[in-house]
């Protein structure tokens, strides 16, 4: 079942706006595959609010405009909410250490405050990002997620210095509003700010494994057509992204982030909700305090997307044309950050007064396509290939391309982007068709600037760059041993890791005598980065690091043989 409302606008405009409304998720308006809801208010007025595809493939029961579904990490703004409404009652300061709050913690490498966890600016590793390398996508029980922070002996970056998009930071801000408030973090939600605003359908669930009554099951597609129930890998999702919700709920939250006089918060907190990051070099980052912002085609748009194991969210809203959209999947095969875009699109008319950023066209670099470049200081990596139309596409730490924007001089990533950076690089730098690629190039993460080398153009042979690194070892912050080691017939080399509560399996390929791209063999674990050989005297592999996206330089220490 479904609904739609009618635009408050001239016959013409009400047809045109819905019908382009309809157009847009007419691939998703089926009867055999998981779908989505999608709820749109203009002027304080739902205009738009569907259903579509099944909630349950098992069931064959219909997606409908009340279906509720979980947001992911669209959770985090609430949290941070959260954080400064025990901060108005004077219960704690959102500039201080977390580890005020949890002594337990190390010791590192400078101490986080809350703000910074807030604006993912902490610097810590993130026990969901750690439990992926150690343990793949096996269950971990409650406790597991402090108990991994609490065994980090190295950091992502100091505190301030990058942005990281980090899990673990809102799971530890959901510990501190546990003992601040001397309630249960799902209660303190439930209390102060879902009750207040009457979002009698949200309530945030720490595991896939509960029941909620109309809730829609979360697909994930297999190979084979076929699909798999999404569960998340723990049974402790909290602030991070454990909220479960409606189009209606969400829309009247949206009503209320936009509103002149506010039910919850006062007007300093949601000063503070909304002020974007400087981190400690000056550079200005679009994320607030669980919330981005930033323009689109000459509109300001305040966001935050989620995603969990088998669906996706984008909450966004336009405030100078008071547009708030939700969109919400169980599985659906759609980006819903490029649906939101396309209804400010239809919606927002002659407000749009500008074009999106410029993308880098792959042809004009052509030398560049295939190359990759390596910083001996870090262990980062990052390549170009050619992305969708033709696009040139930076493929950081293995991962997939992601189509360069084009800003005068610079190539860029935003955070926005990519939940990390922004990534940057001068056009200056990069050779033009039938030029020679560079030996070296400048790259800056977050406004640091490194230097990176080129990696060879034909790798060593995988029998030969794999012989020194075959073995055990040992990561203590993983609390895991793994074993390299080539397969039966010599043919691929595995990166096995043997966690507390599963085992994680990576393919390695040489992309250099001493660093390595690797992908999880699991297809459900789209988890990708890079390796980088330690060696001691005499060349023998004493250690090596992981890098990815979200995780940076876990060591494996080399066991006896």
């Amino acid at each position: 079942m479904s609904e739609a409302t009618s635009s408050p606008k001239t016959e013409e405009t009400k047809k045109t706006g819905v019908a382009a409304l309809d157009d847009l998720f007419q691939g998703v308006n089926r009867s055999d595959a998981p779908g989505l809801v999608v709820g749109v208010a203009q002027q304080g007025k739902t205009v738009y609010r569907r259903g579509f595809g099944l909630a349950s493939v098992e069931l064959g029961v219909a997606n409908t405009a009340w279906t509720r579904m979980r947001i992911g990490s669209t959770s985090k703004h609430f949290t941070c909410l959260a954080v400064l409404l025990l901060a108005e009652d004077g219960k704690l300061d959102v500039d201080a250490s977390v580890r005020s709050y949890i002594p337990e913690l190390p010791l590192l490498e400078g101490e986080p405050t809350l703000r910074q966890l807030m604006t993912h600016t902490g610097g810590y590793r993130c026990y969901l990002d750690v439990g992926f390398l150690s343990d793949g996508m096996a269950i971990k029980p409650k406790g597991v997620a402090l108990t991994t922070q609490l065994r980090q002996s190295g950091i992502n970056f100091r505190p301030g210095e990058k942005m990281m998009y980090c899990n673990g930071g809102y799971h530890l801000l959901s510990v501190v509003i546990d003992r601040v408030s001397g309630m249960p973090f799902e209660q303190f939600l439930q209390q102060r700010i879902f009750a207040p605003l009457a979002m009698l359908d949200t309530v945030s669930a720490p595991s896939d494994l509960e029941i909620h009554r109309g809730m829609a099951t979360l697909h994930v597609a297999t190979p084979d057509g076929g699909w798999r129930r999404g569960i998340f890998p723990t049974e402790e999702v909290r602030g991070e992204g454990a909220m479960i919700s409606t189009l209606d709920d969400m829309l009247v939250w949206l009503a209320h982030l936009r509103a002149a006089e506010k039910k919850v918060g006062n007007a300093d907190s949601w000063r503070q909700m909304l002020q974007t990051t400087r981190l400690n070099n000056g550079t200005v980052n679009p994320y607030a305090l669980g919330l981005m912002r930033h323009d689109y085609r000459g509109v300001e748009v305040i966001h935050h997307a989620g995603g969990v194991i088998g669906g996706t969210c984008q909450m966004l809203t336009v405030p100078s044309q008071a547009l708030d959209i939700v969109i919400i999947t169980n599985g659906a095969q759609v980006n819903a950050v490029q649906l939101a875009n396309k209804i400010i699109d239809a919606m927002a008319g002659e407000a749009l007064v500008a074009e999106p950023p410029a993308k880098a066209a792959a042809e004009r670099f052509k030398t560049m396509l295939g190359t990759r470049y390596h910083s001996p200081t870090s262990g980062l990596v990052f390549g170009f290939e050619e992305a969708p139309e033709g696009r040139l596409g930076l493929a950081f730490l293995n991962g997939p391309p992601v189509v360069l924007k084009e800003q005068g001089q610079t190539l860029m990533l935003g955070f926005e982007d990519m939940a990390i950076g922004p990534l940057a690089l001068q056009t200056a730098d990069l050779a033009l068709a039938g030029a020679e690629p560079p030996a070296a190039l400048a790259f800056s993460e977050a406004g640091n600037t490194e230097r990176f080398e080129r990696l060879p153009a034909t790798p060593p042979a995988l029998a030969e760059a794999g012989a020194s690194l075959a073995g055990r070892y040992r990561a203590p912050d993983l609390d895991a041993e793994a074993r390299i080691a080539f397969d039966a017939e010599g043919k691929t080399l595995q990166l096995e890791v043997f966690g507390a509560y599963g085992t994680n399996v990576m393919v390695l390929s040489p992309w250099s005598a001493e660093v390595f791209g690797w992908h999880v063999a699991d297809t459900h674990l789209p988890l990708r980065g890079v390796l980088s050989i330690e060696r001691g005297a005499g060349g023998a592999v004493e250690a090596f690091r992981v890098n990815t996206p979200r995780t940076r330089q876990m060591r494996f220490e080399r066991l006896a043989r």
